[in-house]
């Protein structure tokens, strides 16, 4: 396990590619890369007859840089460093402070790939793997990036607390598509953490965290969201899995829908049921943890 730090300094708990994983991912690429590069040839090839060998080889060379080189750079721009390979395993670049990848990072992982991988076969890329701590290769290095795994088991990851109940419900017409995945694995992350941060320090992160989710969504920046930004983050991060469940087909029974649908009991005093039972104890108040530092 490996910790990124993001712009907002939260600490994320990503897990870094194998080598093997990595390896195939690059193979499926490649295989790609290579059928789109035959078929171009060959489209150059039966368009181009009538040319001199000299032009036909500068055509070839440029067809190569253009989709074996140009190709990976582009996808992994437009896609936010997700290629096709990537995807089959669950594989994404991001930068070293956990943001997504930009043309900058894709073209010098690109150029510096063209010799470490398809030069040299793989094998100064699969050496740099080996030696490095979190699996780069010098593509990484100097590019200042680090492919992770996104499919981290349910079961590793920590559970965001719930927002206070005078909170809850009350972003139920606000627009979530304006913000990014990697925000939301921030403001998740943060969450999850933030009872181990100290007091100043959790609530400069909540405020910056706040601050861009705010922007993102067009809430406006009220007393209360300043005065509770962590607040404001539990009870986005609530409405967005509460979305989320809504989604998700049900398959249940019919005896599970009736209770489904039943309405909640009314609260109020609960009545002794006989001589000698005890009354049920009042829950007590929990503090929701975020109330401002002192």
């Amino acid at each position: 396990m490996s910790e990124l730090v993001t712009g907002e300094a939260v600490a994320l708990e990503l897990r870094p590619a194998k080598l093997p994983s990595r390896a195939l991912a690059v193979l499926i690429d490649l295989i790609v890369a290579v059928l789109v590069y035959l078929a171009v040839v060959i489209g150059l090839v039966a368009a181009t007859s009538s040319l001199d060998d000299a032009a036909r080889a500068a055509l070839s060379v440029a067809a190569f840089l253009l989709v074996l080189v140009g190709g990976p750079i582009a996808v992994e721009t437009l896609s936010h460093g997700r290629s096709l390979g990537k995807l089959a395993f669950g594989l994404r670049v991001v930068r070293d402070d956990g943001g997504p990848v930009r043309f900058r990072h894709a073209l010098v992982r690109g150029g510096v790939g063209l010799i470490e991988i398809l030069m040299t076969f793989g094998v100064v890329a699969c050496i740099a793997s080996l030696v490095s701590e979190r699996g780069r290769r010098l593509g990484d290095v100097f590019a200042g990036t680090l492919v992770v795994r996104e499919r981290i088991p349910v079961g590793r990851a920590g559970v965001a607390p719930p927002p206070p109940p005078e909170w809850a419900g009350r972003f139920a017409e606000l627009d979530l598509s304006g913000v990014p995945d990697g925000l939301w694995l921030a403001v998740r992350q943060y969450l999850t953490r933030m009872h181990q941060l100290q007091p100043q320090i959790s609530w400069s992160m909540a405020s910056r965290l706040a601050a861009d989710v705010a922007a993102r969504t067009g809430v406006s920046v009220a007393p209360d969201l300043q005065a509770q930004p962590a607040a404001f983050l539990a009870a986005v991060v609530h409405e967005r899995q509460s979305r989320q469940a809504r989604q998700q087909p049900r398959y249940e029974s019919g005896g599970e829908r009736a209770v489904a649908a039943a309405p909640p009991p009314v609260a109020g005093p609960v009545p002794r049921e006989a001589d000698g039972d005890k009354a049920p104890e009042t829950p007590q108040k929990r503090s929701t943890g975020f109330a401002p530092p002192a």
